[in-house]
């Protein structure tokens, strides 16, 4: 990621994508029925950055149900117009992965974003939307006061998103596995962004966490996953 932050409005090129893609709604994962999928999409080469490619299914769910027992992690199955798309987990910073090297402020929510590998055609405004509706998600449903996000350094691609998104790079860390861009994005940073310029809302289903319900619904995308590998936010 790059400290530098897209600011400039979203111009009707960007945002009618969007429009014509179809609600957004993420659920809790429920690992015995997810695992497999998530197996696919995390051993995927386009999944590079989430270093989980020599798993197995069953590695793969005893990873999500980890999470499921864990009071400072969430997983969330992300369905673009009904179809299985991205994959979002939650987690605390002050007591997951970042408790050495991130200074957690009460609001902070760390996450991770894995945009489904590619099996078909690429869809303009898909990855946009995603990210765009997993922001709203954690300001809205996760009443974040901060996003953190710590992509590996190598992932370039990412870097211009999360940039296009509000994050601005605190600085390197060296995390398991890798030199990561520790950034954070609070809800003024997102506002300013060109992604959260457009006002599309997002809904949560599933078993509440701290927060309340969502009240509004976004929109994103009709098409099954289809994206490249420069979209893993690890």
């Amino acid at each position: 990621m790059t400290g530098g932050r897209g600011t400039a409005p979203a111009t009707p090129g960007d945002v009618e994508p969007w429009r014509s893609l179809g609600p957004v709604r993420l659920a809790r994962v429920v690992p015995e029925r997810d695992a497999p999928l998530l197996h696919a999409w995390l051993t995927h080469p386009a999944s590079w950055a989430w270093q989980m490619g020599h798993l197995g299914v069953g590695e793969v769910l005893a990873y999500e149900r980890g999470i499921e027992r864990s009071p400072h992690e969430q997983a969330w199955l992300g369905r673009v117009a009904g179809s299985a798309t991205f994959v979002v987990e939650t987690y605390d910073p002050a007591h997951v992965l970042l408790t050495d090297v991130h200074d957690a402020r009460p609001g902070d929510v760390g996450m991770h974003l894995l945009v489904a590998p590619p099996t078909g055609p690429r869809v303009s405004g898909l990855t946009d939307a995603v990210m765009a509706a997993t922001l709203r998600f954690c300001f809205g449903a996760l009443r974040a006061a901060r996003v953190v996000v710590e992509p590996d350094v190598r992932n370039t691609a990412i870097a211009v998103k999360n940039a296009a998104a509000g994050f601005r790079v605190l600085r390197e860390v060296d995390l398991p596995g890798k030199r990561a861009a520790l950034s954070v994005c609070t809800r003024a940073d997102f506002a300013a962004s060109r992604l959260g310029a457009d006002p599309l809302p997002v809904t949560r289903r599933g078993p509440r966490t701290t927060a309340p319900a969502v009240t509004t619904t976004p929109a994103v995308t009709t098409a099954p996953a289809v994206t490249t590998a420069t979209e893993d936010h690890r």
